[in-house]
């Protein structure tokens, strides 16, 4: 259920450190996404930002280059990558030095370096282990290597394997486009095992961040339920859902117990700007939110008040479906409220 906060209080009062998320978050491909830039410049001026992504194609350095030719002041230890929370997962179960065998791109190989161990491509040197991130590049070369140091019936085969992530899909500047859970996907068809995993939706990441910042109140950032917002509330750090990237109201509205946002915005600016109480009647069959009003009766989900048309109504909406406990297939929600523009 959405958090009810003071008139006056924004998202970012109280809290020491915030969380973005990038890719849907701050740009999309190599652009940035409007009002994303000014918006988390301004939040630096009095509170410690960090970067978390999932992305591993990617070094620390080269994401805070890009995201310092976007207008941001960002220095690569500001950026905490899926590939250093998989080294640290690694490290606690292969020893120094290991030979591992490497899937991915140039973020993943600099990270596995770095961490001490030595890095292979191919299956036939014997790996202690296998760690596996996105690059555009990987193919079935790369993903058969892996299924060979990882058979069952191979010297071996049952050494760890280490994924950056899971995320099935990926924004990029065209659209979505298969992410690394698709090519994690095809390894465990070959193989018939699953890989530990270390970026969102698990807590290894979450933990690295916090770590690093000396964060006591974070807040996170994110735009993807299945990965963003339930790796963030499995780690108890409180979670805004911006509606620039993966997901959106219609997604929202139908989001499990699990991977509900404390907090809703359509954009960046949002949060400066007060986040409005979410009131309900006595019986609890109504939500409103600054004007906007939605209730459930029998199987229907009703708006009674649109106030100005938009995010709060979907947060009105989000808030007294999520209340009553029921899943959205069994409600009649209207076409209106799956946009909240």
């Amino acid at each position: 259920m959405l958090l009810r906060r003071g008139s006056a209080e924004t998202l970012l009062t109280g809290v020491d450190v915030v969380l973005a998320d990038l890719d849907g978050v701050v740009y999309t491909g190599p652009n940035a996404i409007p009002f994303a830039v000014e918006s988390l410049n301004r939040a630096a001026e009095t509170l410690r930002v960090g970067y978390i992504t999932n992305n591993a194609s990617r070094t620390d350095q080269s994401v805070a280059d890009h995201l310092t030719e976007l207008g941001l002041s960002v220095a690569a230890t500001d950026v905490v990558t899926s590939p250093q929370a998989a080294v640290r997962l690694l490290a606690e179960h292969v020893p120094a030095n290991s030979r591992i065998l490497v899937v991915g791109g140039d973020g993943l190989v600099n990270e596995v370096e770095k961490g001490g161990f030595v890095v292979t491509r191919s299956a036939d040197d014997e790996p202690a282990a296998v760690i596996q991130g996105f690059a555009p590049e990987v193919g079935w070369t790369e993903l058969a290597e892996a299924s060979f140091a990882l058979a069952s019936d191979t010297p071996g085969g049952g050494i760890p394997w280490i994924a950056t992530n899971t995320d099935w899909t990926i924004p990029v500047a065209r659209g979505i486009a298969p992410g690394n859970g698709t090519l994690v996907s095809a390894v465990h068809s070959a193989v018939g095992r699953l890989p530990l995993v270390a970026g969102k939706p698990e807590v290894a990441i979450f933990t690295e961040a916090v770590n690093r910042f000396g964060a006591r109140k974070p807040l996170f950032i994110g735009d993807r339920l299945d990965t963003d917002i339930l790796g963030s509330n499995r780690a108890g750090i409180p979670a805004v859902l911006v509606l620039t990237g993966v997901d959106k109201a219609k997604q929202v509205l139908a989001a499990d117990a699990k991977s509900r946002p404390e907090y809703i915005i359509g954009d960046l600016r949002e949060l400066h700007r007060a986040y409005p109480e979410t009131e309900f009647s006595k019986d609890g069959t109504v939500a409103s939110v600054a004007g906007a009003s939605v209730r459930i009766r029998g199987n229907d989900v009703e708006i009674k008040r649109e106030g100005d048309g938009g995010i709060n109504l979907l947060r009105a909406a989000c808030a007294v479906i999520w209340a009553s406990g029921r899943p959205i297939y069994g409600l009649n929600v209207p076409e209106r409220l799956t946009v909240w523009r």
